[in-house]
């Protein structure tokens, strides 16, 4: 894909990172190598859209329904972040990007909590690419907590208010969704923020989203006419 004829660049893109398990599956190999193959993109793809002249990518690494999965795959998983979560964290900020993380992080196991924790705190506090984490994160979640706080603090409930109660508060709403894998829904993530956000579906699975594929969706976003209801 030719770059010039990227002529608009999203300022925010969200990626839903779908296919990993089905990627290792083909290859015959268990899920847990599709994690980590997946983990290994995720972090050349932020590289990818800093380059591009995206500011904001939020990516969806776990969702609470992920939670749901049996032990055993969860615990590889958990197992993977304690290897190679430090080395993605350094990567992203030799770089030049921010890290920030988004949901609950209380359903992961303490160190890996710590973990993550540790990791963001080494991010620093302006940049011009930020790297957001979707982990632990669903949507409905989300909107339930930022009504109970706004609530809690005896305030009105206006679009402001519960939007400054988001876990992306500071953070513009996306402009772009992607997801790969063939599937064509939002899956519980980023619903309020999604409101006006123009989406992209890819039969293409995650580990197999290359720059290549990534220049393609943005030179269709480029095409689009965002009206945000207007006309």
């Amino acid at each position: 894909m030719a770059k010039n004829k990227i002529l608009k660049i999203p300022e925010h893109v969200g990626i839903i990172m779908d296919g990993n398990r089905r990627w290792a599956k083909k290859r015959l190999m268990p899920s847990a190598s599709g994690h980590g193959a997946g983990l290994k993109r995720m972090v050349a793809l932020a590289e990818k859209a800093k380059a591009a002249g995206v500011k904001y990518l939020t990516v969806f690494a776990l969702s609470t329904e992920n939670l749901l999965r049996p032990q055993e795959e969860l615990d590889k998983m958990f197992e993977l972040i304690r290897k190679q979560f430090n080395g993605c964290i350094e990567k992203l900020l030799s770089c030049g990007a921010a890290v920030k993380v988004i949901g609950d992080l209380s359903f992961l196991p303490q160190d890996i909590a710590q973990l993550i924790l540790n990791g963001v705190n080494k991010s620093p506090e302006s940049a011009d690419f930020t790297f957001v984490l979707a982990l632990c994160y669903g949507a409905r979640n989300e909107i339930v907590r930022a009504a109970n706080c706004a609530v809690s603090e005896g305030k009105q409930i206006t679009e402001r208010e519960f939007s400054d109660r988001l876990y992306t508060c500071g953070i513009p709403d996306p402009d772009f969704i992607i997801r790969t894998g063939g599937e064509l829904r939002l899956s519980n993530f980023l619903l309020w923020q999604a409101a006006y956000a123009e989406l992209y579906f890819t039969k293409v699975l995650f580990p197999d989203f290359t720059d290549d594929e990534f220049e393609k969706a943005l030179a269709d976003y480029s095409e689009r006419d965002r009206r945000f209801g207007k006309g």
